[in-house]
Formats: C-alpha cells, sequence, structure tokens
C-alpha cells in the first residue's frame, strides 16, 4: 500500500511543464494556490476543477499515478468533509436525525472543501513535484531566495536541506514498507484491534526505521565530506537554468486564473 504513495516522486518526461524553468514554477504554483483558497462559489469552483484537468493532460502525467498522490490525503479529506457536512448550518434541513441535521449548505460546503483539497494536492503536484527533479528544486529555491544571502541567511544550506528532504521521502516509504512486510511475517498485526493496539504494533516499525535513517543520515554526511562538499561557494551547475518564451506565458496564464477566481467567486448561480 505505502509504494502506490508518489509524494515526492519526480517523473521525467518532455511535456510543457517539464520544459518549463523551476523557478517559474514555484512562482506559479504560489500563485495557483491563492487562486484555489480564492475560490467560493459553484462557478469559481468548476472553473478550478477544469483547470486543474487541464494541466493534468498537458502535463502526460497518468491519471493512476495522480490518483496515487491523493492516497495520503484521504482521511484528512474525508474528516474535513464530514465536519463541514454535520456542522454547516442553514435553515431547512434536508435530513434529520434527532439532533442531527444536515443542510443543503452544510452539503455544498462538504462539496466543496473535498474539491478544493483534491485540486490543491494534484495541482501543486502536477505544477511542480511531478516535473521538477530535486535536485532543480532545490537550485530553483537557492536562486529564488539569493537575496537573503545579503543578510546572511545560508540560503543554500537551506536548498540542500529540502533537496535532500525531498530526495528520501521515497526511500522512507519504500523502507518503511519493507519493514512492515518483514514484522507481518513475523505474525505483527497492523489492521485489526483498536486505535490504541494499532499504536503500538507500530513501534517494531519505527524504531527500526529511526536507526536505519539515523544510519543513512550518517553515511550521507561521511559521502559528502568524502567528495570535499563545501556549500554553495563556488559551487557550478552542469545545467544553468535560463527564462525562455514559454514561462512568461505560462506565469502569465496562472496569474489571470488566479485574477478570474478573485472576479467569479462573487457570481453564485443557483444561490451557491
Amino acid at each position: 500500500m505505502l509504494k502506490d504513495i508518489t509524494l515526492g516522486q519526480y517523473f521525467p518526461g518532455n511535456s510543457f511543464f517539464h520544459k518549463l524553468d523551476p523557478r517559474i514554477k514555484i512562482i506559479a504554483m504560489i500563485i495557483f494556490v491563492v487562486g484555489v483558497f480564492a475560490a467560493s462559489s459553484l462557478l469559481s469552483y468548476a472553473a478550478l476543477t477544469l483547470f486543474v484537468l487541464i494541466c493534468c493532460i498537458v502535463s502526460r502525467i497518468s491519471i493512476k499515478v495522480i490518483v496515487k498522490g491523493l492516497k495520503p490525503i484521504f482521511f484528512i479529506t474525508v474528516i474535513m468533509g464530514i465536519i463541514n457536512l454535520f456542522f454547516t448550518r442553514g435553515e431547512n434541513p434536508l435530513v434529520s436525525f434527532g439532533i442531527i441535521n444536515i443542510y443543503p449548505e452544510g452539503l455544498v460546503s462538504a462539496v466543496f472543501i473535498t474539491l478544493r483539497i483534491i485540486c490543491l494536492v494534484a495541482g501543486t503536484g502536477v505544477l511542480l513535484t511531478y516535473t521538477t527533479s530535486p535536485n532543480v528544486l532545490s537550485d530553483a529555491i537557492e536562486s529564488l531566495l539569493s537575496p537573503l544571502k545579503l543578510v546572511k541567511i545560508p540560503v543554500h544550506d537551506f536548498a540542500m536541506i529540502m533537496n535532500i528532504a525531498l530526495r528520501f521521502i521515497p526511500t522512507i516509504i519504500e523502507e518503511t514498507d519493507r519493514i512492515m512486510s518483514a514484522q507481518k511475517a513475523r505474525g505483527a498485526d497492523f489492521e485489526t484491534g483498536s486505535v490504541i493496539n494499532r499504536a503500538k504494533a507500530l513501534l517494531p516499525v519505527l524504531i527500526p526505521l529511526l536507526a536505519t535513517e539515523i544510519n543513512r543520515a550518517a553515511e550521507l554526511a561521511n559521502a559528502m565530506e568524502c567528495r570535499c562538499y563545501n556549500g554553495g561557494e563556488g559551487r557550478t551547475r552542469m545545467k544553468e537554468m535560463k527564462i525562455s518564451f514559454r514561462d512568461p506565458v505560462f506565469l502569465a496564464i496562472v496569474t489571470a486564473f488566479a485574477a478570474g477566481m478573485f472576479f467569479i467567486a462573487g457570481v453564485k448561480p443557483f444561490g451557491y
């Protein structure tokens, strides 16, 4: 099950999004997130969903991969939907069970929050993580934050930490799956019992996983020292980042999308 999680993975390709400058993609992702949170009406959520679908098609990332990327947020999405469904008040309830009342406003709010979370994760994944390698993303973050070097902030170190974190997310997931499979072969049960019992059953997984990652971190530090790694000073890149014609065009499209979301958010057909 853990192997299905695509969080932090990069999928090589030759699509429009793969060719974009990573710095532009980061800026576009921030603008996209602002547009997502501007959605508040039926028309704006329809526009948001259509925009994300178009991005998924243009990125040429498999729909199965994108759906797998939504698995880690499944329970969060369900919980948020339930909270909005049962705790949003209205005038005339659709369904009433004693003290439990479900209003049309609550149903609409639950659908909207579910769409918002799904579009947020799918959109940012397609715009950034799925189509940008960790090394390139690290260079882009360092480039965007380079003005902070003037106030002695270690920008390169921060970018390197982000790079290592993204790089080892799939490795940690694979290692966790391997340890859980080994524990199941020894009779461990992670799927039945109370929440407390399930939490206790995870201890034999967390302890060896923590020990393994500490050893891996030490090995990585030794490898970096053996290769005379000394931070960002004097460091060169194999591929220099360059802004092409497609980058400002895409940034303008995303900016227009976000501005349009603010404009149509107040348009509420059918009262929603």
